[in-house]
């Protein structure tokens, strides 16, 4: 059996899928924890499966790249560009926590209307109100860990939620937000109530702390854990990631910032807005400082002498007039400013000192968003071969997927 979704067919196997998005998760982190010996389950997959790399979405935010996942798209067709942007009808600054902002439908809502008892569990809130909208009509179960005490049949899918794994709501800046994604979908797999899972955690451990850091490595041993019981209650199991995740300090251990809207200010007038689209609910994680920023300008006739000038700023790496973004970076024009900055892989961008508070940052800045975040890791339960593991030779994205998933089975 199939089903097709935005211009792709997928094939429905007769055994559950289980496909895992691991907030921040750069490929060194499952290196480094496989390494020593932290993830058995990991490593079996990858030795008896598929593990590679694939290439997210940019900007290499959660929101960008969990919307192109379960749509199996590039932004400019989905629209989803950033967590926040500049509405250009409006002329104010607005949060992309809704699903009015997705321009196509989900894989979810298709693989239900196709039979499938669907489950879509991540930590964040915001991703359920963007993605999940549609899914508990179908009979699908959708939530939160954030919020999982309010869960409801009429809205989410399920009553009583939490008493799934038999655990309370957990602290959203906690590794226990991603664990309990985790460990909730095995629990709807191994009761047989969930067959087509979507399972996308946080970042707040990769934020916070490097692969080799003791708590990563004892977090990452659970995370294999709750594999483990999706592989044995017959999953195939996708593990990939939104983004990856680079240190962004000096030598001193400080964050490193370039404030591009104060130096644009400083140079050419107040006239210049920039947004930060890492900019969401949870400035703990990264103080709304990550690797792109997008440029808004009241007069054109100076892009050519902004961009120029953005060029040549040290830790600055690409400038992309508008134009250029839709067709380099895959944005929608209308969702991107009259130019998209990017940064080294040490560097994040702000607007000004005075719109980032550093002190929510301890121990430094660990964030996203960038050409430095987009190479991510992909590991299949199943063998690739034939067409599949040309396509993974070649240039595969994460949001490819479900398609290898769904695929590698027949």
């Amino acid at each position: 059996m199939t089903f097709e979704i935005n211009n792709r067919t997928y094939h429905l196997p007769d055994h559950p899928i289980a496909v895992i998005c691991l907030d921040g998760c750069a490929d060194e982190y499952l290196s480094t924890a496989m390494a020593l010996g932290k993830m058995p389950r990991l490593s079996e997959m990858a030795c008896h499966g598929y593990r590679g790399f694939v290439r997210g979405a940019l900007p290499s935010f959660t929101n960008v790249n969990n919307t192109s996942i379960v749509t199996g798209v590039t932004p400019r067709v989905h629209g989803i560009c950033g967590n926040f942007f500049l509405n250009p009808e409006t002329g104010t600054e607005v949060m992309m926590n809704g699903p009015e902002y997705r321009r196509c439908g989900t894989i979810l809502n298709a693989a239900a209307d196709a039979g499938r008892k669907v489950a879509f569990i991540t930590a964040k809130e915001k991703l359920r109100t963007v993605l999940g909208d549609g899914l508990v009509e179908r009979g699908g179960i959708v939530f939160s860990s954030e919020k999982v005490d309010e869960a409801k049949k009429e809205t989410h899918g399920i009553d009583h939620a939490m008493e799934i794994i038999g655990k309370p709501r957990p602290e959203i800046y906690s590794g226990d937000a991603s664990l309990y994604v985790l460990e909730a979908g095995a629990a709807l797999a191994e009761q047989g109530v969930a067959d087509f899972l979507y399972l996308s955690t946080t970042d707040y451990m990769q934020h916070k702390f490097a692969p080799d850091a003791p708590e990563m490595l004892d977090f990452h041993a659970k995370i294999d854990a709750a594999i483990g019981r999706l592989l044995d209650a017959g999953c195939t199991v996708a593990l990939t990631a939104d983004h990856g995740m680079n240190a962004k300090n000096d030598t001193n251990g400080n964050p490193k910032v370039i404030f591009v809207e104060s130096l644009l200010q400083e140079k050419f007038g107040s006239n210049i807005r920039v947004i930060c689209p890492i900019t969401d609910p949870y400035v703990v994680h990264h103080g709304a400082l990550g690797s792109l920023v997008m440029v808004h300008l009241e007069d054109a006739s100076v892009r050519g002498a902004v961009a120029e000038y953005l060029f040549y700023i040290d830790g600055v790496t690409e400038v992309y007039t508008r134009e250029q973004a839709v067709v380099k970076l895959e944005l929608a024009a209308d969702r991107i400013g009259d130019l998209v900055v990017l940064s080294g892989r040490d560097v994040v961008l702000g607007k000004s000192p005075e719109h980032h508070d550093l002190s929510v940052l301890t121990g430094g800045l660990r964030s996203h968003g960038g050409r430095y975040e987009e190479m991510v890791p992909l590991v299949i339960s199943k063998p690739l071969s034939g067409d599949l593991l040309r396509m993974a030779q070649g240039d595969p994205r994460n949001f490819d997927v479900f398609y290898f998933a769904c695929n590698a089975t027949i």
